[in-house]
C-alpha cells in the first residue's frame, strides 16, 4: 500500500520523470527521488531537449484524443502555461503524398470533425488560397490540401521541463543531477527492487522505483527490449535574422504529413526547427536491442533534402540556408505506438514508463497522474498500457512515412 510516506526514486528526469515527480509532489507525497545522469534540466540525450513540440490532439484513436484534450486544458495552467503557444495546426498533403499519408489525415480529421471540443475550430484546407489568410507569410506553391484546426499548437520543450524542474523542487523533490543509475538493486533473492546504484557507487533506495529513461530504458531493463526499440528523428534548424523571425513570427505549425513540419521561429534565438518526415532510424547493437549512439549530432543527407524540399514548398527563400544544430532526436518505440506504463513482471516494487512512440510531450502535464494512479492502485488497469511483450518493439505505424532505416547504413558517422 502506498501513502504519502512511501519513497519513490524515479530514475530519469526527462518528459516522463519530471512529470510523475511534480504529479506524486502535488498528491502530497513527501519523498520524491530524481536520480538524472545530465548535470542539467533538460537532460542533454532527452527527446524533450529541444525548442518546441506539437501540442494538437488529433488521433486516429479516440483513446488518445481525450487524453489530449486533458492535457491542452493543462498546459494552459500553471506550471505550463507560459510555455504553451496557441499558434494552431495545419495538417496537409502535398500533391505527390502516397495514399497511406493521405489516409491518415483523413482518420486525424475524423477524430475531431465531430468532437464538441472542436466545433468552429476546424477550417478545412482544398485549395491554395485557403492558407494564405492562416498563415501569410507562407510564400511557396503549397498546393496541399488538408485542415487547419486552432486548438493546437506547440509547446517550448526545454523551458517546460525547466519549469516543471524548479516546481518539482518548490514541492519538495529531491533532483539528483548528475547522478546517473549504473544498475538497479534487489533484495528477497532478486525479485524486489528497492533502489539504484549509481556510476559513482552511490545507493539511493526507496520503497517504490520508477524507471523513465526514454529510449534508453533497455541499456538498466534489457528485458523490456522485445517491447520498446530505440528510433530516432532527423532535426535541423535554420537560422534567421531578427527582420526573418519578425515575419514569421505566430506562423501555425505547419505539417506535410509526406514531407515533414516545422514551427514558429524560436523567440529567444531566432532558430526555425525542421523535421523531414520518415519512419525513423534504428541503432542496434545486439539481437533485438537497439539504443541511442553516443554521437546523435548529425542527420543523415537524405533527410538534409527532405528539410530541404519542404522549405521549398513553403519558404523557399530558405531552402538553400544552411541547417545548423543538427541532431538526431531519440524516442522509446513500440510497435503499436502504445505507452508502457505497469509493473515490471517478477520484480516487485519496480515500475516503467516509456514508449512514448513519439507521441508523449504533449502529454507531459497527465502522464505523472498515470503513473501516480498505477503506483496507488499496485496494477495498471488500463488494458493497453500493460506489459506486453507479444506487441513488439520496432512495429510500423500508420501515420508514418516510409520504412525505417538502422543508422549504420550510413558508415563510420554514427
Amino acid at each position: 500500500m502506498m501513502d504519502h510516506d512511501t519513497s519513490v526514486l524515479i530514475i530519469g528526469g526527462g518528459t516522463f520523470g519530471l512529470s510523475t515527480a511534480y504529479r506524486l509532489a502535488k498528491a502530497g507525497y513527501r519523498h520524491v527521488t530524481v536520480l538524472e545522469k545530465s548535470a542539467s534540466i533538460p537532460p542533454e540525450d532527452s527527446a524533450g531537449n529541444d525548442l518546441n513540440k506539437i501540442i494538437r490532439a488529433e488521433y486516429e484513436d479516440p483513446f488518445y484524443t481525450e487524453l489530449a484534450l486533458e492535457a491542452i486544458r493543462e498546459w494552459e495552467t500553471p506550471p505550463f502555461a507560459p510555455h504553451f503557444h496557441k499558434t494552431g495546426y495545419l495538417l496537409a498533403n502535398s500533391l505527390n503524398a502516397p495514399e497511406s499519408a493521405k489516409l491518415t489525415l483523413q482518420k486525424s480529421l475524423a477524430s475531431i470533425s465531430s468532437h464538441p471540443s472542436f466545433s468552429g475550430q476546424i477550417q478545412p484546407i482544398n485549395t491554395r488560397d485557403d492558407i494564405r489568410p492562416i498563415a501569410p507569410a507562407l510564400d511557396g506553391p503549397m498546393e496541399w490540401t488538408g485542415y487547419f484546426n486552432r486548438l493546437a499548437g506547440y509547446a517550448h520543450a526545454a523551458d517546460a521541463l525547466r519549469a516543471v524542474a524548479a516546481a518539482c523542487r518548490a514541492l519538495g523533490v529531491s533532483l539528483k543531477l548528475g547522478a546517473g543509475a549504473a544498475s538497479l538493486l534487489f533484495d528477497g533473492g532478486g525479485d524486489t527492487c528497492v533502489g539504484a546504484r549509481t556510476l559513482s557507487g552511490a545507493e539511493h533506495r526507496a520503497d517504490r522505483v520508477v524507471l523513465a529513461l526514454g529510449a534508453s530504458v533497455a541499456s538498466l531493463l534489457p528485458q523490456i527490449a522485445p517491447q520498446i526499440t530505440a528510433k530516432a528523428w532527423s532535426v535541423g534548424h535554420v537560422r534567421l535574422s531578427p527582420d526573418e523571425a519578425a515575419r514569421l513570427a505566430g506562423i501555425p505549425v505547419t505539417y506535410a504529413r509526406d514531407l515533414g513540419f516545422f514551427f514558429e521561429p524560436d523567440r529567444a534565438t531566432g532558430l526555425l526547427k525542421l523535421c523531414p518526415a520518415g519512419a525513423g532510424f534504428t541503432n542496434f547493437v545486439g539481437e533485438g536491442l537497439s539504443l541511442p549512439p553516443a554521437d546523435s549530432n548529425w542527420i543523415p543527407p537524405e533527410d538534409e533534402e527532405k528539410i530541404r524540399a519542404l522549405l521549398r514548398e513553403t519558404l523557399p527563400a530558405l531552402a538553400d540556408r544552411p541547417l545548423v544544430d543538427k541532431k538526431l532526436c531519440w524516442c522509446a518505440d513500440t510497435a503499436d505506438s502504445e505507452y508502457v506504463i505497469d509493473y515490471v513482471p517478477g520484480k516487485r516494487n519496480l515500475v516503467v514508463v516509456g514508449g512514448d512512440s513519439g507521441h508523449a510531450f504533449k502529454m507531459m502535464p497527465v502522464v505523472g497522474n498515470w503513473v501516480r494512479d498505477l503506483l496507488e492502485k499496485g496494477e495498471q488497469d488500463v488494458a493497453r498500457w500493460r506489459w506486453n511483450e507479444g506487441r513488439g518493439g520496432a512495429g510500423e505505424v500508420s501515420w508514418r512515412v516510409g520504412m525505417p532505416v538502422d543508422i549504420k547504413k550510413f558508415g563510420s558517422r554514427h
